[in-house]
């Protein structure tokens, strides 16, 4: 075979495979189909009303209204080589809620951060673990407590106590943690978060086992029932009050004076205690 016949039938070859410029979607899966956005939307849409529906459920069967204020710890022990980063996780029934992260809080974290929950039927008692939060590994878990909602809180009392947190070091032997309780059965007129939203939690026999957080449910909005006015802390007091607590946060001498109801002398023997 001489070379020139090589080369007129390589170039017959080419005039078969090539057809000209290929077009601009050539080798490209179309994800934007009407199909496609129309199960995308109708998807969404069943996801909102299963939202919807769960937090209906769980406003339905609520008792009234818990406020639990989460002031300080001390631990025994920093695990790690650094100062831990301390955060509070906290479950009620099938929710849960979380505090911020104390940079560097070390074996006396403090939080000072007020949750506010329904309450559902026949809960008695809150869950809560302390976690140190790990930039490049999961979350440590540091200790932990299952506290009993004293009956004077449910009387309407406000009730602060340090509870002792299990661990590594044993039964009660990893530190004590500050809660300051209170409780009313006059919820607000509609179904109010807290600044921290809760996260739904599937129910089990067994012990709560955290990992992803999974969606939060859609606020449902339901008549405003007949509630007595709140408690008002003017100006002047709140400045005199934040004066003698510089270090405390004004939403912190609010709540806590809502739950004195009205007392200014209750809300100062509560901040004193709770800055111990």
């Amino acid at each position: 075979m001489s070379a020139e016949s090589a080369v007129e039938r390589n170039a017959e070859r080419r005039k078969r495979v090539f057809v000209g410029a290929l077009p601009p979607d050539f080798l490209r899966i179309s994800t934007d189909t009407r199909q496609q956005q129309q199960e995308s939307a109708d998807q969404q849409a069943a996801l909102a009303l299963h939202h919807q529906m769960v937090g209906m459920t769980y406003a339905q069967n609520t008792t009234g209204r818990l406020s639990i204020t989460i002031g300080q710890a001390k631990l025994v022990k920093n695990y790690g080589m650094t100062r831990m980063d301390p955060y509070v996780r906290l479950r009620v029934g099938h929710c849960v809620y979380e505090t911020h992260t104390d940079p560097n809080g070390g074996k006396n974290p403090r939080w000072n951060k007020v949750i506010q929950c329904l309450l559902p039927q026949g809960v008695t008692s809150i869950y809560l673990e302390i976690y140190d939060e790990c930039s490049f590994t999961m979350d440590e878990l540091i200790a932990w407590a299952h506290i009993p909602i004293p009956q004077a809180v449910m009387n309407g009392e406000t009730h602060e106590e340090w509870y002792q947190l299990s661990g590594k070091q044993g039964e009660g032997m990893e530190g004590m943690i500050n809660l300051v309780l209170s409780y009313t059965t006059h919820v607000a007129p509609q179904y109010v978060y807290s600044s921290v939203a809760p996260v739904v939690m599937v129910p089990s026999v067994n012990p709560p086992v955290y990992g992803m957080r999974p969606y939060a449910p859609v606020p449902v909005y339901t008549a405003p029932p007949a509630q007595p006015p709140q408690p008002h802390l003017s100006e002047q007091e709140l400045k005199q009050i934040e004066e003698m607590f510089p270090n405390m946060d004004k939403e912190v001498i609010k709540s806590v004076f809502e739950a004195n109801r009205g007392s200014k002398d209750g809300t100062v023997n509560s901040l004193l205690q709770m800055s111990e």
